[in-house]
């Protein structure tokens, strides 16, 4: 048997992953480790931190979609995944465990066991993308495709969310780019709004350039932006934006002129914060989704857009056909795949894509 630790140059990472002295710490959505190798048999060592819900890892062998479930039993241990068993002794596999969920669970992982060879970890793909969103963009309640258009099963517990299916992931499988996924369930733009992690309201306004994210897995950190550059940044938020934690109420307008100047004005410090990392004239596009939501944000967003090209940076905005009136629940599968059919095609345009 062939083991490697998570240092390994033989793991190709994705996303915002923490390399600490025990292991490879993942928190974002989507966020992946992938091998290459050959031989009959891979395991992998982990040690997860469940906090609440539904969790399993997703996996992909060999193209093939799964996932491993692991429960709250299982925190704080060193515990070994079966990831692939009674392979083809003769063929190239590749295996990739990624992050399904956003913050109810985060891991280290320890490293890889294979009864074979490994070899160089798969090639990065030359395209990149980045993505920053609330649960639309993590995949939140993605496979629960027997409620298309209608509102979310009560008490479902995160167990149909599925960053794979996410359009920003699929997008990044269309375009062939490599893609990360800055997102959360629940987050909005303004700390004090939304809901996650409800009442305090953790808004995107700190957590744009963290690393660890979410207190449940340890101290905030912060991102290295060095560490990856996209050719394209997308901004998925103004669609929790209107709860107010402290009331429980829907009561944050953007109608209201006071609210709108001062959530414009947070919204464009991180827009620039992000853009400032990255080199001149990378596009920034500016979305909401499919969700039925009140139009003044769309046109808030509208209006930071042409504020923010009058700074020279190239800001747009992009409504899909069916914006704000697809759905009165998270989009699911096919709804995602709707929205990323249409946003694929403006970034090629952007971006001179064939």
């Amino acid at each position: 048997m062939q083991r490697i630790d998570a240092g390994s140059q033989s793991i190709g990472y994705t996303g915002r992953v923490a390399h600490l002295e025990d292991g490879a710490h993942f928190y974002w959505p989507g966020s992946e480790a992938a091998v290459r190798f050959t031989g009959t048999r891979l395991t992998c060592t982990v040690q997860v931190n469940i906090s609440w819900g539904t969790n399993s890892f997703g996996l992909i062998v060999d193209g093939r979609l799964s996932q491993i479930p692991v429960t709250q039993a299982d925190n704080g241990i060193d515990k070994t995944l079966i990831l692939a068993e009674n392979l083809e002794t003769d063929q190239v596999h590749t295996v990739r465990l990624y992050k399904r969920l956003d913050c109810s669970y985060s891991y280290v992982l320890k490293g890889f066991q294979v009864e074979g060879t490994f070899l160089p970890p798969p090639e990065k793909p030359a395209r990149r993308l980045e993505f920053y969103g609330d649960s639309v963009t993590a995949g939140a309640c993605v496979e629960c495709v027997d409620y298309v258009g209608r509102t979310d099963p009560c008490d479902n517990a995160s167990c149909y969310d599925n960053s794979w299916y996410s359009y920003a992931s699929i997008i990044g499988r269309k375009l062939g780019a490599e893609t990360h996924l800055t997102a959360q369930g629940g987050i909005a733009v303004m700390s004090g709004s939304g809901y996650f992690h409800y009442p305090d309201g953790i808004g995107m306004d700190v957590s744009w350039d963290r690393l660890c994210y979410f207190p449940e897995a340890g101290a905030y950190t912060k991102w290295d932006f060095s560490r990856f550059t996209p050719h394209a940044v997308v901004f998925a938020l103004g669609q929790n934006d209107q709860h107010n934690p402290s009331t429980g109420q829907n009561d944050f307008s953007a109608a209201d002129p006071a609210r709108r100047a001062a959530w414009k004005a947070r919204y464009a410090e991180i827009i620039r914060g992000v853009a400032a990392h990255y080199p001149a004239g990378t596009p920034l596009v500016l979305i909401t989704t499919l969700i039925r939501h009140d139009p003044a944000w769309d046109e808030a967003i509208g209006e930071l857009a042409e504020q923010l090209r009058g700074e020279g940076l190239p800001a747009a905005q992009f409504r899909f056909t069916r914006n704000g009136d697809g759905t009165n629940g998270h989009p699911r599968i096919p709804e995602q795949e709707e929205m990323a059919e249409e946003l694929a095609g403006e970034l090629k345009r952007l971006l001179s894509w064939d």
